[in-house]
């Protein structure tokens, strides 16, 4: 039985692999029947490329990807291979943001007040010369 798997080359903590098919029962490094492609996990940015028409014709005659030539794949498959990680806040970082959060909602708040101050000063001098009507017509 033919699988898609990977063989391991280069250095001692320096792995690069090339996808492969070959027989199950062979050994991980040796002899295979065609390479379809490569994998360098340890290269900055990580490199990835496999020929899918070679790959889904392997599939057609019979060969099985292992898990971990399947994972590969659907991340291709999937359009970016390698998404760039979030980068973690440190607690300084997240007490920062949390003061800075809390600042702009003061701020809103702050924004808010005025707005309607002036809304309720508008009202009080319409009723202030009502009032001062009244006050000069019980004094005459």
């Amino acid at each position: 039985m033919l699988k898609i798997k990977l063989a391991r080359f280069g250095k001692k903590k320096q792995p690069h692999y090339r996808i492969v098919v070959n027989e199950a029962r062979d050994k991980r490094d040796g002899a295979y029947v065609e390479a379809i492609g490569h994998y360098a996990p340890t290269m900055t940015p990580k490199v990835l490329t496999i020929d899918m028409v070679k790959y889904e014709d392997w599939k057609k005659k019979g060969a099985q990807p292992t898990e971990t030539v399947a994972a590969l794949v659907t991340r291709i498959q999937s359009g970016n291979p390698f998404p760039p990680k979030k980068a973690k806040l440190s607690k300084k970082a997240k007490a920062k943001a949390a003061a800075a959060a809390e600042e702009q909602a003061q701020a809103a708040e702050a924004a808010k007040a005025p707005a309607e101050a002036p809304v309720e000063e508008a009202q009080a001098p319409a009723e202030a010369p009502a009032a001062e009507a009244t006050s000069e017509t019980e004094a005459a």
